[in-house]
């Protein structure tokens, strides 16, 4: 682990980006999307359809970002994703049954921690206020946190924004929303240009290292772009660095 050569100060609350940095998204999707392929007859690698289904991620946020469509959640944004990869591959979306699509769609809040994750929360949580700091929506993020036994005290995303990560409201409403100013919280994420916009509006920055995220051809935020505040392994590790038992 490694620190800036200046202590910040002692957060009160400490936020994480989820997908990604706290669980295993495209482990998640692949076995979820494996039954549903082959129930349909689509002979398509699941993890495949985890890439792909993740790549739009960013780019159907940008279409909220820019203003070319008004705010909307993000599972309705993976809805609308799921089904132009699944059209993409050929398949008549349209004679598939829409529950089984929103079924599909709902691996978004079943997807597991990754090993360190659980423990990492535990610990911090101890010593400070925790939650989730995503571009997930509430109910999402309730749900996702039951599934993986993930001890949030408080649940801010941008649904209460509404506006997503990178946009500066995104953390600076966040921060609002559980009464601190930006400074006394710490941002925890496996993602340069999240750490980046974060410490643009006053927040802290936490980088844990996730170089398995998008499996073997994974190539990006493997290592720290910038001198974070903290930059660790895990988020046992991270535990370590704050401090907490």
């Amino acid at each position: 682990m490694t620190f800036s050569a200046t202590p910040p100060p002692d957060p009160a609350d400490v936020g994480f980006d989820v997908f990604g940095t706290v669980v295993d998204w495209r482990s998640g999707i692949a076995r979820a999307a494996a039954p549903f392929l082959d129930g349909n007859g689509i002979a398509v690698d699941p993890l495949t359809i985890a890439d792909e289904w993740r790549a739009l991620y960013q780019p159907a946020m940008e279409e909220v970002h820019s203003g070319r469509r008004p705010w909307v959640r993000l599972d309705v944004l993976n809805g609308e994703n799921l089904r132009t990869v699944l059209t993409r591959h050929g398949v008549d979306v349209a004679r598939i049954a829409a529950g089984e699509l929103d079924e599909l769609n709902w691996a978004w809040e079943r997807l597991d921690p990754w090993p360190d994750s659980v423990e990492g929360l535990t610990r911090l949580k101890r010593r400070f206020a925790i939650g989730p700091l995503s571009n997930g929506h509430l109910a999402g993020m309730m749900r996702l946190a039951r599934f993986g036994g993930l001890p949030w005290d408080v649940i801010v995303v941008a649904e209460i924004a509404r506006s997503y990560k990178p946009k500066p409201e995104t953390y600076l409403r966040s921060a609002e929303a559980v009464g601190l100013p930006p400074e006394r919280i710490a941002m925890v994420a496996a993602h340069n240009d999240d750490l980046r916009a974060a410490r643009a509006c006053g927040l802290r920055t936490v980088f844990v290292r996730r170089p398995h995220e998008h499996g073997p051809a994974h190539s990006t935020d493997l290592a720290p772009a910038e001198r974070w505040d903290v930059e660790v392994e895990s988020l046992t590790e991270a535990a370590d660095a704050l401090g907490c038992p």
